[in-house]
């Protein structure tokens, strides 16, 4: 078979590179990735169901400035610092302050309720148990604390325990 070119074998090297071809650009065709949220980034809707069965959103926080708290039982910096932001609470809630702790998804109902009891919690909890809110926040570690505009901007997210200092600094503006 010298000198002669087989067809089939044209043709086969023709599919192949057409199979190619759409595999190299398969990965292209799928949905994008979530953007990372970023500060100044609207903050993402939400609406969750807390402890006591209320419903708590972002629609009805408009105007308000937000502490969203996202947490589990095991955290230490949790518990440190959860009577801080309680204290803050009590201080400013006449002056709009909101706060929503949301425990993670690998929390149970009995757990949470222990850890609010323990520390005498006086704003909402809620448990993420879908995970929408955490993947929505796209949050990947806990405590994650994150600080919202009146306007519904991310002013600030933090990994790790708060002070008053940084609350002061982060939300004192809207608290006059």
């Amino acid at each position: 078979m010298t000198g002669k070119i087989d067809k089939r074998h044209i043709g086969g090297c023709f599919l192949l590179g057409i199979i190619c071809l759409a595999l190299a650009l398969l990965p292209g065709c799928g949905p994008e990735p979530p953007r990372r949220l970023k500060i100044g980034d609207d903050a993402p809707d939400f609406s969750i169901v807390d402890l006591q069965g209320n419903l708590r959103s972002s629609l009805q926080w408009q105007g308000f400035p937000v502490i969203l708290r996202f947490w589990d039982t095991e955290c230490a910096y949790c518990r440190a610092d959860s009577p801080i932001i309680n204290r803050y609470f009590d201080a400013y809630r006449d002056r709009g302050l909101k706060v929503l702790y949301v425990a993670t998804p690998n929390e149970t109902a009995d757990r949470v309720n222990s850890f609010v009891a323990d520390l005498d919690i006086g704003f909402p909890v809620a448990l993420d148990e879908d995970g929408r809110m955490t993947a929505d926040y796209q949050v990947n570690m806990v405590p994650q604390t994150i600080f919202i505009s009146p306007d519904r901007k991310i002013i600030s997210a933090m990994l790790g325990g708060v002070g008053e200092a940084e609350l002061q600094e982060l939300l004192g503006r809207y608290l006059k």
